[in-house]
């Protein structure tokens, strides 16, 4: 729930257009675009600078509290993390930060996982995978490191390529009482609880420590015991595997 003194500020701002008690918001959750923008730095390359993540979900904070109904007494904290995560992920996108080798070896990864988890109906082994993709698995695990920066994207790949809507906005993005839009939802979290069924138990932990309890790579290596690049290569495995699991989703969602 919003705090009452927040919601004076936000009834000036909806309500009244009060430009000044827009700007005291701004500035009261620019705390937010710090967490988000450290977060998501983990793992990317070096020239990928931090002020230019930092400016990307500055517009996504400003875009969230413009968007925002504060009306329905929702958690602005969340919505306006996915808004301020999306508009960074957009601006590394124009960016073209991931060579397209790299995205190409990426998607080859997730269909594989795709193909063979719904053929076999469970979680496949690193040596299932490198037998399909006619590899080493010494050189599935190298093909792993080169495409884990990939993954900091995550769930957050559009639905639509023309559309800025992503997969998991669906679950906290404003219009959910739309009929057609909580089909969509319900089939959406149909498809991440099977696609998390198949993860390994150490994928679950990964990702139940990342997005859930929001723990750093690097807090997560020390939690599980591992080496942070294991811990990146275990991320990256369990987010190719959801993709997977995502990509019926997300054809039968463009037929519509």
């Amino acid at each position: 729930m919003i705090a009452s003194v927040n919601i004076q500020m936000w009834q000036a701002w909806k309500d009244d257009g009060d430009i000044e008690a827009k700007k005291l918001l701004i500035e009261q959750y620019l705390p937010l675009v710090d967490y988000v923008t450290n977060r998501m730095a983990i793992g990317l390359p070096k020239n990928v600078l931090r002020d230019d993540l930092a400016s990307n979900g500055v517009m996504g904070l400003i875009d969230a509290i413009e968007k925002f109904d504060y009306s329905r007494g929702l958690q602005f904290e969340t919505y306006a993390s996915w808004r301020i995560r999306g508009s960074i992920i957009d601006g590394l996108r124009q960016g073209d930060w991931v060579p397209r080798s790299i995205r190409e070896k990426a998607k080859k990864v997730e269909d594989a996982y795709q193909k063979l988890e719904q053929q076999y109906l469970r979680s496949v082994s690193d040596a299932e995978i490198s037998e399909y993709l006619e590899m080493s698995e010494k050189e599935f695990t190298t093909m792993l490191h080169e495409i884990a920066i990939t993954t900091v994207c995550s769930l957050e790949d559009p639905i639509r390529e023309e559309e800025s809507e992503t997969r998991l906005s669906l679950l906290v993005d404003e219009r959910a009482k739309n009929p057609d839009h909580k089909v969509h939802e319900f089939f959406l979290k149909e498809s991440l609880i099977s696609g998390i069924e198949k993860l390994t138990e150490k994928e679950r932990t990964v990702v139940s420590l990342f997005y859930y309890e929001e723990l750093s790579l690097s807090e997560i290596a020390e939690v599980m015991s591992l080496s942070p690049s294991r811990i990146s290569q275990l991320h990256s495995k369990a987010i190719l595997r959801l993709r997977g699991a995502l990509s019926r989703h997300k054809e039968q969602l463009m037929q519509h």
